[in-house]
């Protein structure tokens, strides 16, 4: 089916921001809502350690090689988590901003400085296009199909990523992998292979409602939704009691809860010295200094690669996935929203030294995947992070060194696949070449700012040529 542009960009602005502010209630009331559960608390807890696999990779490696306060960014990526929360009521991810991250590992002249001052740039940059709601049009200019590319390259950027995790020893001091994973040990490849086994079993493919339908869902789709429901129910009528058993206590087991507690068992059995070596206490903030160089080199190296990864993937991105994941909670996560609370909490956490973060589509991807249905999922992230770093700072860092990275590789794989999967919705041929398009040349070219040009022009060639022929774009 032809991806449809929204005829009045600034109706649906408007429209937007009328549902965006709701009926009116209580800030408690909606508070209260937002926080819920809204599925059992094992599987929202399990929902939590969805994007785990991407933070904390980033934040070891920011703190081992550029020594990022790492007690600070737990307390204000855990205020980050509990905001967002409270404000959209759904799964919303604090990420780190990985091109920022990126170069820090790769330039060794690139410093905290030069860090905190390319967050902020990016921040800021993101927070003027919410205020003066420039984003909304962004987000109904980008096409279906180009938005879709950049979730398949994400999603694929993830997974290549955490397979490189699983197979091979990783100093993430260096952001290099090293010897090929030994068979055994406490972080060898059995490891990791037993817990991907162990989520498949859990939690298989994932549910079916993840299934990003951009369709109108009819007629067709009512009478579709009636023969599963009848089939559903004469499965569970012919099979065995003990397979309905399973199939109600299988989605209650928290899988990633249950493979991140035991990493953190093997990290201290593989350095029990670690645990004597904590700290009671919060890291000791103070306001970064950023130099005039500082912020030169902050925009150059780290802000002009970030800016279009964060406004495609952190805000355009997401708030698609959103849609479509929570198609009920659709007004809540708007263009304009997104970049103001992503820009917000740069321009105050980056001064004093807090790791540069973002909404990405492939955190709200990996916590939807293991159960997250609420906004209470990251508030309990963001209460855990928070304890960690009020009470035991930044000597954390000491346990989390030793987790083994073979097994944060499977709750990144897993994200990865989820993210990725949320393109199998193109429709058309025509849809789906732009789509891969874009995703091969962000890819290959490893920007996805190229992708995104690219794959605009070919969607506006498309058009053209449909135009011109008198036929439908698919």
């Amino acid at each position: 089916m032809a991806t449809t542009v929204n005829p009045d960009p600034e109706a649906a602005i408007a429209g937007d921001e009328k549902e965006l502010r709701g009926p009116p209630r209580s800030l408690l009331a909606r508070a209260r809502d937002n926080l819920s559960f809204r599925s059992a608390w094992s599987s929202e807890l399990n929902g939590a350690m969805g994007d785990l696999g991407t933070y904390i990779p980033i934040v070891l490696s920011l703190s081992l090689a550029r020594n990022l306060d790492l007690g600070t960014t737990l307390i204000f990526t855990g205020i980050y988590n509990a905001v967002t929360g409270l404000i959209y009521g759904v799964p919303m991810p604090v990420q780190p901003m990985k091109a920022i991250a990126a170069t820090a590992l790769s330039d060794p002249s690139f410093g905290i400085p030069e860090v905190m001052a390319a967050g902020i740039l990016t921040a800021a940059f993101v927070l003027f296009l919410g205020v003066t709601r420039l984003m909304q049009l962004v987000y109904w200019f980008v096409p279906l199909p180009v938005v879709r590319g950049i979730q398949l390259a994400q999603g694929l950027n993830f997974a290549m990523a955490a397979v490189k995790y699983i197979r091979y020893e990783q100093d993430l001091g260096k952001g290099k992998s090293l010897n090929r994973r030994p068979w055994t040990g406490l972080d060898g490849l059995v490891l990791a292979i037993a817990a991907i086994c162990f989520i498949l079993l859990v939690n298989g493919a994932g549910s079916e409602t993840s299934r990003t339908v951009v369709q109108d869902q009819g007629q067709e789709g009512e009478e579709e939704r009636g023969r599963q429901e009848e089939e559903t129910t004469e499965s569970e009528s012919s099979s065995g009691r003990w397979r309905s058993v399973i199939r109600r206590a299988a989605p209650a087991i928290p899988s990633a809860v249950m493979v991140f507690v035991v990493g953190v068992a093997f990290a201290v059995a593989r350095h029990p010295a670690a645990v004597r070596e904590l700290r009671a206490g919060p890291s000791r903030m103070h306001v970064v200094r950023i130099s005039r160089e500082a912020w030169k080199q902050g925009f150059l190296k780290g802000a002009v690669p970030q800016i279009p990864l964060s406004v495609l993937n952190s805000v355009v991105a997401v708030c698609k996935l959103t849609r479509d994941l929570f198609p009920e909670k659709k007004s809540a996560a708007s263009a304009t929203s997104v970049s103001v609370t992503m820009g917000a909490m740069n321009m105050v956490g980056c001064w004093f030294g807090a790791m540069p973060c973002c909404h990405g589509a492939g955190g709200l991807a990996g916590q939807y995947k293991f159960g997250g249905r609420s906004g209470g999922c990251v508030a309990a992230l963001g209460a855990m992070k928070l304890a960690l770093g009020l009470v035991l700072g930044g000597s954390m860092l000491r346990v989390l060194v030793e987790f083994p990275v073979g097994l944060l590789g499977v709750l990144l794989l897993f994200a990865g696949v989820e993210l990725a999967i949320a393109a199998r919705d193109m429709s058309s041929k025509a849809e789906a070449f732009v789509m891969l398009l874009c995703t091969a040349v962000s890819l290959v070219g490893s920007s996805a700012a190229l992708g995104f040009l690219c794959s605009m022009v070919a969607h506006g060639l498309l058009m053209l040529r449909a135009w011109a022929m008198g036929v439908r774009l698919n």
